[in-house]
């Protein structure tokens, strides 16, 4: 303990603390562990739990989520399509399927291939979102099950949408989340008081940024 001790002294007397990034990393995660964990120790009532739950229903509800099919229609024609624009084809297409025509033919014959098409299951929102962008993801909320969209311009070409199931919002029940309702509290708890800590340092010190530091690494010295 006597040596720790005077190990400690010593590193602190050579500016390690304020110079070595692994100390600064080591004494930042053991404070930061400390302020979490004092609020940690004061547990939550389960009428505050509840009330989080109530408070948060969103975060923890499952999203609805769509399996939903979209043919492309490129404004860059192909050798095949080289006399039909992509807003006809799409037209052409849409007359097509919605008389009952096989999705499949129609893309083979009247489409384009998909940079990256849509996969064949359910998706919440924001990953459908990713494949096709907003304006398609905005269309498919308008849409019944089994509806074809009118051609929709987006992304260099025409689509058509349509969506082939559509599974509701699941909201759980307050006990078949209660563990991850606690633990969730518990965390936001951490969470603010670590920043009521950091707003009460910053008001305590007077913070003064040293610009050169900024200019030396723009320069590359």
């Amino acid at each position: 303990m006597i040596d720790e001790e005077l190990l400690v002294q010593r590193a602190l007397e050579l500016g390690l603390a304020a110079i070595d990034r692994r100390v600064r990393g080591e004494l930042t995660s053991g404070l930061i562990d400390s302020i979490v964990g004092e609020a940690d120790a004061d547990r939550p009532s389960d009428g505050e739990v509840a009330r989080h739950f109530e408070d948060n229903v969103d975060f923890f509800s499952r999203t609805g989520r769509v399996h939903a099919q979209t043919v492309f229609f490129s404004m860059r024609r192909d050798e095949q399509h080289q006399d039909i624009a992509a807003a006809d084809r799409a037209g052409i297409a849409l007359r097509r399927l919605r008389s009952g025509d096989e999705s499949s033919g129609v893309e083979s014959e009247l489409g384009d291939p998909q940079v990256s098409p849509l996969p064949k299951t359910l998706l919440p929102p924001a990953k459908i979102r990713d494949y096709v962008g907003p304006v398609i993801l905005r269309a498919l909320d308008t849409l019944t099950q089994g509806e074809w969209s009118d051609p929709i311009e987006s992304g260099g070409g025409f689509y058509l949408a349509r969506v082939i199931e559509r599974e509701p919002r699941v909201v759980p029940t307050f006990e078949d989340v209660e563990k991850l309702v606690r633990q969730d509290l518990r965390r936001r708890r951490g969470d603010e008081a670590l920043r009521q800590y950091l707003d009460e340092l910053r008001d305590q010190k007077s913070v003064v940024i040293d610009e050169a530091l900024f200019e030396s690494s723009s320069t590359g010295r």
